[in-house]
């Protein structure tokens, strides 16, 4: 314990890091809280380090969390805006181009299921499709495929 007391500074930087590095590498930035704290860690350890706050474990751990609670004010709506940004852009698959022969016919609104690479595909179109036709896939989705005609 005394030499947890003698480097404090340093003890509340490592505390910091690690509680940044669990945040970041095991939650995935999920959960602000840890990332907070550790800032608050980190940012006392500096100033015990430098001498600005006193080496007292009950001081240390206030100052500690008036930076967690300021910087949580400060980073909490930008971080939880970052967060709540959707990508929707549109993945390309090896599946889209491939040909095959439809198995029924498909109208528009109606599916059908085609299997293939060993998976029962729900098959969509824009328009209505005969049996026996050539289609070609232009759009995958979980569980469905979306087809065209080939002239």
């Amino acid at each position: 314990m005394t030499y947890f007391l003698e480097n404090m500074g340093e003890a509340f930087i490592v505390f910091g890091l690690v509680l940044l590095a669990v945040e970041i590498l095991v939650l995935g930035f999920s959960t602000f809280v840890l990332f907070f704290v550790g800032i608050g860690f980190v940012v006392s350890g500096a100033l015990l380090s430098i001498g600005i706050i006193p080496n007292e474990i009950l001081t240390a751990l206030l100052v500690t969390a008036v930076i967690t609670i300021a910087v949580a004010l400060l980073f909490w709506k930008p971080l939880k805006r970052s967060q709540n940004k959707v990508e929707n852009d549109h993945v390309t698959n090896d599946m889209i181009g491939h040909r095959f022969i439809l198995p029924a016919e498909i109208s528009v609104g109606q599916t059908i299921t085609y299997r293939y690479s060993g998976i029962d595909w729900q098959v969509t179109a824009k328009q209505s499709i005969t049996v026996g036709s050539e289609v070609e896939i232009v759009d995958v989705a979980v569980g469905r495929l979306t087809v065209k005609a080939v002239n």
